[in-house]
């Protein structure tokens, strides 16, 4: 057992960690492992991660758990070859921490940056939602790989307001984006 019990051998990160590596997503979908149960494994809503209520400082392991994460009717797991353990998450995983235009084939695109130094296109392929927060706040969410979904930074959504204009929309104001051809709202009034 790879994650539920305690520390892995070296040996079985390592060669996790080499296999997670590799260009491109692991192959998570394509492992079918038994649900092993619950890990004391905690993300919050700020993006950080917490084994037992300690919080994890090393950032290669947190990003070595996260290239396992995947997320399935609002449940998060990560899922290796060999199991499958459910772990909390407070909001969403991913937080949005940076962004920058790019000049795409369809248009300026916003090229957005995650916490743990993913970047992704605001496209149709990672588009922009509104949701409600734990906090049933109405606010900006990523559509990301696996199920799983960023939440702008309050940094980031405070710069990007600058950003949107106002369409109207079933009687209420929206707040709209255009990224790589596509609007998204980003707030709604």
């Amino acid at each position: 057992m790879l994650l539920t019990t305690g520390l892995p051998a070296m040996t079985d990160l390592s060669a996790l960690q080499h296999h997670l590596t590799q260009p491109g997503l692991a192959p998570v979908e394509s492992w079918n492992p038994p649900f092993c149960g619950d890990i004391p494994l905690h993300i919050d809503a700020q993006g950080q991660w917490f084994y037992q209520q300690s919080l994890i400082q090393r950032p290669a392991l947190v990003k070595l758990f996260a290239s396992v994460l995947i997320c399935q009717h609002g449940e998060h797991f990560l899922q290796t070859p060999v199991e499958k353990v459910r772990i909390s998450v407070a909001d969403a995983p991913f937080l949005i921490t940076d962004w920058q235009w790019t000049d795409t084939a369809t248009g300026p695109a916003l090229l957005l940056t995650t916490n743990l130094e993913h970047q992704l296109l605001l496209s149709a392929e990672y588009p922009m939602m509104v949701r409600p927060d734990p906090q049933q706040q109405l606010l900006p969410y990523i559509q990301l790989w696996r199920g799983l979904q960023a939440k702008l930074s309050r940094n980031v959504y405070y710069q990007l307001s600058s950003h949107a204009w106002p369409v109207y929309c079933n009687g209420q104001q929206h707040f709209q984006l255009k990224s790589a051809g596509y609007p998204y709202t980003f707030a709604i009034v």
